[in-house]
């Protein structure tokens, strides 16, 4: 089983606008046109069983029309995943949550950057806090992104806020997942802060000669996975930023990694995760 804990899609009628706007910002050539049907491929290609899809809520306001989306997805293919999301200045963001729970919906997707807000600000506190009360896993853009200057989910940051929320909803069981290997371009930061501590790191836009914006070579994301515990590893492509197919590829030939420890970061882990 492979599962792909990290990617994203778009409406038709959204989708080529939103590709090519968000492509030129990156300076990154997409792998598939955003669409449901071009993941659907991308994943055919790829071997990849399941993928989850996290959605960007970048303005208050957005959570009907994307959770409508979002649902539609769930409720329609076996083989894909939708999370929900949310803005941290939603109204009502605990009722906002609870109908995500009550709607079957696994997680929620933040992103700091796009919503100007640092990881650490009391909304993301609250959100988190709540989500973790109703069992939701959370998931969330983690270092540099190349639209902002500022990083609003830096290392320090974000275990401060996990910190904070573990202690108003006390529980051992890891919910949170930082994504881009922790914490994109900030490796030293990641080291510090981040492994070993009690949550998840996806290794989307990990491999720096795919086509990602990463820095990091594979022996940087094996130490990673060796430090922090492959239990806690997810694979993760950042679709359609990177090839599903091409990542599969270059995860599997890494050398230092057991057979083991590969089957548990390819699908083992996120298993345990989503259907638990």
């Amino acid at each position: 089983m492979i599962i792909d804990f990290h990617t994203h899609v778009y409406p038709e009628k959204l989708a080529e606008k939103t590709i090519k706007a968000l492509g030129d910002i990156a300076d990154v050539t997409p792998h598939t046109d955003g669409t449901l049907n071009g993941l659907i491929e991308s994943m055919r290609r790829a071997g990849v069983d399941k993928s989850v899809i996290l959605p960007v809520n970048t303005r208050a306001g957005q959570f009907d029309s994307i959770t409508k989306f979002a649902k539609h997805i769930n409720d329609t293919y076996d083989n894909l995943i939708s999370f929900g999301g949310i803005h941290p200045d939603d109204e009502a963001p605990q009722e906002k949550l609870q109908y995500l729970k009550d709607n079957g919906f696994k997680g929620i997707k933040l992103h700091p950057d796009y919503t100007e807000t640092f990881i650490d600000d009391e909304r993301y506190i609250r959100i988190v806090s709540a989500a973790k009360k109703l069992g939701l896993l959370v998931i969330t853009h983690a270092g540099k992104d190349p639209a902002y200057s500022t990083i609003h989910c830096p290392p320090d940051k974000g275990i401060k806020m996990l910190n904070a929320v573990n202690q108003r909803v006390p529980g051992e069981t890891p919910f949170f997942i930082f994504a881009h290997l922790g914490g994109n371009r900030l490796l030293s930061d990641v080291e510090t802060y981040l492994v070993g501590q009690n949550c998840y790191i996806d290794i989307s836009c990990s491999f720096r000669d795919i086509g990602s914006f990463s820095t990091s070579s594979d022996e940087d994301i094996v130490r990673v996975i060796k430090h922090h515990g492959a239990d806690k590893i997810l694979f993760a492509t950042d679709s359609p930023w990177n090839g599903q197919k091409e990542y599969v590829e270059r995860f599997k030939a890494l050398e230092g990694l057991s057979d083991t420890e590969k089957e548990m970061i390819l699908g083992t882990n996120a298993e345990k995760l989503l259907f638990p």
